[in-house]
């Protein structure tokens, strides 16, 4: 057989040489900007010059602080292509975490979107590497010494490049963790495993990517790859949809209908906020979509049945993680399963899925054995497959997480005879009372399942007697025209739960914070309890 290496140049290439006249749509501050395959791989080539004039070397880290943007996307190829490394950088982490990733990699450049050069400012004088900086877009004042322009840097570049050949398993990637506790955690990715992750996503029992789809990764190119929909979208010839900064509910909205997008993917806090657009104007039309991966934490199941009954709108879980590439499971549908009434369809997909393809997974007691696959017996999230991580980059704490080859998640699960996965929470999210676990991701989307609930998050907080009972934060609905009481909102996810289970109290707040990945903090709702912001929990009087 031949031993063709798996790199990302066959990903660039494809696209050229058979879809060249497919668009590549990118919102930006100034409107929209369109282009073609045959134009993107062009910049691309330029863009490869460019860091080769800059000095940057294979091996280099060089970091990208940029919303979805067809510049991002650019970079997603030029900078892996040449031998070095692109470091996605989350700009919404606080500064330390910035300075400490941006240290930890040891980035020896910066590519910063225009409209974000101002977080990177401070931070110069604590970036010993960082030796270059480049700004892209059309609003930025100077203010960063030496500061070249992106647009610069490709102008005159001829517009094609002799990639080298690489290894496939050599680093193109780096992504870190976004750290609820302690500092971030890098991973790397290599061609090989971006490659076969790409490969899978375009399966029949996945996403099916092809070249008929417009696609739209809401969720950020930061975070995880954009969970690979830029890299197996280019691969496909598939038309490209970029929201660009600073997206809001309603720009996604007019994204789809006006470009006729087919699969978007985002956290549920976003379709959240999308459905209250919804709500308030039915001539709104997102029909198009054909399928709406959704993760980063668990969906309602109500939620997931009212936005397909009611807007046509088909959601589907997934489940995955940064040291997973990302994907882990995709809540494909079996044919078996298909034929059952809807209800019992819509339990399966309320789970996160099965594995897809290529992927192995154990739900593991603490003693290391296998749980039952009845549906209701816990244990942790074992990952392995050839896109999954064996190391933290440079992190001692690489020894307690990659194990004997598997990857231990941290994240708890039951799974059921058909090999479906319900997630039960993140260990540290786990309540345990008088001795009983209580999860938290449960009693959320119970109280998601009201009418008048638009947002909930369960915490764990401090008890006399028990040790820790649940509290749950709720912000209902802006439309919300009758009066909600926590007595009323217990009362109607009582019906499902064990009485211990209910939380002591609900408290109603305006919003619930996010995390730099738009999933609910609940360190920050921790941090209010101890503050004394949350009030005191009474008991329940159910």
């Amino acid at each position: 057989m031949m031993n063709t290496p798996l790199t990302l140049r066959q990903l660039l290439e494809r696209p050229v040489e058979y879809f060249p006249d497919k668009l590549i749509v990118s919102r930006t501050s100034q409107g929209q900007f369109h282009y073609r395959y045959r134009d993107f791989n062009q910049r691309v080539n330029q863009l490869a010059h460019g860091l080769r004039d800059m000095g940057i070397k294979p091996g280099d880290h060089v970091a990208v602080m940029a919303w979805n943007t067809f510049r991002h996307l650019e970079l997603y190829f030029a900078i892996p292509l040449v031998g070095s490394i692109i470091h996605m950088v989350n700009f919404r982490l606080f500064p330390e975490q910035l300075t400490y990733i941006l240290n930890h990699a040891e980035d020896v450049a910066l590519f910063v979107e225009d409209s974000i050069a101002s977080i990177v400012e401070p931070l110069i004088s604590q970036l010993p590497t960082v030796d270059q900086y480049i700004v892209m877009g059309d609003e930025y004042t100077p203010e960063i010494p030496g500061v070249i322009d992106y647009e610069t840097l490709l102008a005159g570049q001829p517009d094609a490049f002799p990639f080298p050949d690489l290894d496939e398993n050599s680093a193109c990637g780096l992504c870190y963790t976004s750290a609820t506790t302690g500092n971030p955690k890098g991973v790397h990715y290599t061609h090989r495993a971006l490659y076969l992750h790409s490969l899978t996503l375009c399966a029949a029992d996945v996403l099916a990517m092809s070249e008929r789809d417009v696609v739209m990764p809401v969720v950020p190119m930061f975070h995880a790859n954009g969970w690979g929909l830029p890299y197996s979208a280019t691969w496909v010839g598939a038309t490209q949809v970029l929201p660009g900064p600073h997206p809001t509910p309603m720009d996604i909205v007019q994204l789809i209908q006006g470009e006729h997008v087919t699969v978007s993917a985002a956290v549920p806090t976003v379709w959240f906020a999308v459905e209250q657009l919804l709500a308030q104007d039915p001539s709104l039309n997102l029909r198009t979509l054909r399928t709406v991966p959704m993760g980063g934490s668990a969906v309602p199941r109500s939620f997931i049945q009212h936005m397909e009954h009611d807007w046509g709108i088909p959601i589907t879980h997934a489940y995955g993680m940064t040291e997973a590439t990302p994907l882990a499971t995709y809540g494909y549908v079996k044919s078996a399963i298909a034929k059952m009434d809807e209800s019992t369809r819509y339990d399966y997909r309320a789970k996160q899925g099965i594995p897809i393809p290529g992927m192995r997974i154990r739900v593991a007691r603490r003693d290391g054995q296998e749980v039952h696959h009845d549906g209701q017996e816990m244990g942790e999230i074992w990952l392995q497959a050839p896109w999954v991580a064996d190391e933290y980059y440079h992190d001692d704490r690489t020894s307690d997480t990659f194990v004997d080859g598997w990857f231990h998640t941290g994240d708890v699960a039951a799974i059921d005879p058909e090999g479906y996965l319900r997630l039960i929470d993140r260990t540290k999210d786990l309540i345990k009372s008088g001795g009983e676990w209580i999860s938290s991701v449960e009693l959320e989307n119970a109280l998601m399942g009201h009418p008048a609930v638009a947002e909930a998050a369960v915490i764990a907080v401090p008890h006399p007697y028990w040790i820790e009972r649940p509290l749950a934060c709720v912000v209902l609905k802006p439309d919300t025209t009758v009066k909600v009481t926590a007595e009323a909102l217990l009362s109607f996810i009582a019906p499902h739960f064990a009485k211990f289970w209910l939380p002591d109290t609900i408290v109603f707040l305006p919003e619930i914070p996010k995390t730099s990945t738009g999933k609910f903090s609940k360190v920050r709702l921790r941090e209010w309890y101890h503050r004394g912001d949350l009030g005191t929990p009474q008991p329940n009087s159910l």
